[in-house]
């Protein structure tokens, strides 16, 4: 145990106070709490792979924008999936949204890798997902373990969907924009368009 005295100064109440501080443990350090003070509980991240994105995505993204400061609306690469549109296409369509529902406080950018080192890197706190059912329930759990085992600094919150959003999913609008069904309700005109040239 390595023991410091942390010295403190109350104008208000003219108290020197003092306070004795560990520096091997991992919950009193005086690292980790600098490092807490750093990050802003004012900014969050929120991913997404999907593409293109709908207007469930943006129900999330407007109702964040209404709770945080600064929202980082961010294209992640995902390994696993294989997308005909290009990662540049993705963010115009994004900011298609952003612009559409007159958003000022959003961040649009496109990144690959750690997510939980990007948040780091902007300085959030949080980390936004949305859930739309028991699945994704699920999956977003197993997320969240993975990204306190990065760092616990940075916490995984959800957004329930918009009830008349539950079933909207990307896979959903590709699909029907393929057999030439208009998505108009699914996504903005602006999107929709995009969408049909890459198909």
């Amino acid at each position: 145990m390595h023991l410091v005295k942390i010295v403190s100064f109350s104008k208000r109440k003219s108290k020197i106070k003092f306070d004795w501080i560990d520096l091997t443990s991992n919950k009193n350090s005086f690292h980790h709490k600098t490092k807490s003070s750093i990050m802003s509980k004012n900014i969050v991240v929120y991913p997404i792979s999907a593409n293109p994105p709908t207007f469930g995505h943006a129900d999330i993204l407007v109702r964040a924008s209404r709770c945080f400061e600064q929202v980082y609306w961010v294209a992640a690469i995902n390994s696993t999936k294989q997308s005909t549109i290009a990662p540049k296409v993705q963010l115009e369509m994004m900011r298609d949204y952003v612009e559409h529902f007159q958003l000022k406080n959003i961040h649009i950018e496109h990144f690959e890798g750690s997510l939980v080192r990007f948040a780091m890197s902007k300085q959030a706190r949080f980390i936004l997902r949305g859930i739309r059912n028991i699945t994704d329930m699920q999956s977003e759990m197993d997320l969240a373990t993975g990204y306190r085992g990065v760092s616990q600094e940075i916490e995984t919150i959800c957004f329930f969907s918009t009830p008349g959003l539950t079933m909207v999913s990307s896979s959903l609008v590709k699909e029907l924009a393929r057999v030439g069904e208009n998505i108009d309700q699914y996504v903005l005109p602006s999107v929709a368009e995009i969408l049909m040239d890459y198909l």
